[in-house]
C-alpha cells in the first residue's frame, strides 16, 4: 500500500471511519509490531503494545496532517515512542535479600586492580602536567569537580568559546600522552 493510501486511511480513521482502521490495521501492523518486538524483545510484550499503540492511532488520527511528515513515519514514531515509554515504565525485578547476601563486593578491588589503577592515576597526572596550567586547571574543574562552562568562563575570565576551545584541545593532548 503506497504512502497517499495510507494517508487516506489515517485521514478516514480520524472522522471514526472503522473500517478504514481495520484496512489501515492490516496494512502497517507487520511494520508496527516489528518495531515493538526489536525495541521490547518480548513477544506477548510486544503484542501488547501493538494493541495499544492502535488505540492511540485511533485517538490521535485527527491530529495526523500530511504536510508534516509521510505516515509511516507517523505510524512509526507513535510505535516507537510506545515501546520506549513501555521499557520505561518497567519496574526493576525485587530481589530476595536472601538471595542478594551470597553476592560477592564488586566494590572491592583485587590488589592487581589496585596496581592497575595507581599506575594509571600516575599516567593520567603525567599527562595533566604536560599541559599549560591554565588548560590543566580548567580540565580538573570541569570535568572532575563538575563546572559547566559558562562557570569556568567566568571564573578564568575567559570567553566562553575560549573555554570550550581549551578543554576540547586540552583532552586531544591527554587522549594523545595516554596512548603512548
Amino acid at each position: 500500500m503506497q504512502g497517499n493510501e495510507i494517508a487516506a486511511l489515517i485521514n478516514r480513521v480520524g472522522i471514526g471511519d472503522r473500517i478504514a482502521f481495520t484496512s489501515l490495521y492490516q496494512a502497517t501492523s507487520p511494520r508496527l509490531f516489528a518495531i515493538c518486538l526489536k525495541i521490547l524483545r518480548d513477544r506477548t510484550e510486544a503484542e501488547e503494545a501493538l494493541q495499544e499503540i492502535y488505540i492511540k492511532i485511533w485517538q490521535r488520527a485527527k491530529t495526523f496532517a500530511v504536510s508534516a511528515g509521510t505516515p509511516a513515519t507517523w505510524l512509526a514514531t507513535i510505535a516507537r515512542n510506545h515501546a520506549i515509554d513501555t521499557i520505561r515504565a518497567r519496574k526493576p525485578l525485587t530481589e530476595d535479600i536472601d538471595d542478594a547476601y551470597d553476592l560477592a563486593d564488586d566494590t572491592i578491588r583485587s590488589p592487581e586492580q589496585q596496581v592497575v589503577l595507581a599506575d594509571e592515576g600516575r599516567r593520567i597526572d603525567d599527562c595533566m602536567n604536560e599541559l599549560e596550567t591554565a588548560h590543566a586547571k580548567a580540565v580538573r574543574r570541569a570535568y572532575v569537580e563538575g563546572l559547566s562552562y559558562l562557570e569556568l568562563a567566568d571564573e578564568l575570565r575567559v570567553p566562553l568559546n575560549t573555554v570550550r576551545t581549551w578543554l576540547r584541545r586540552s583532552l586531544l593532548k591527554l587522549r594523545e600522552c595516554m596512548q603512548r
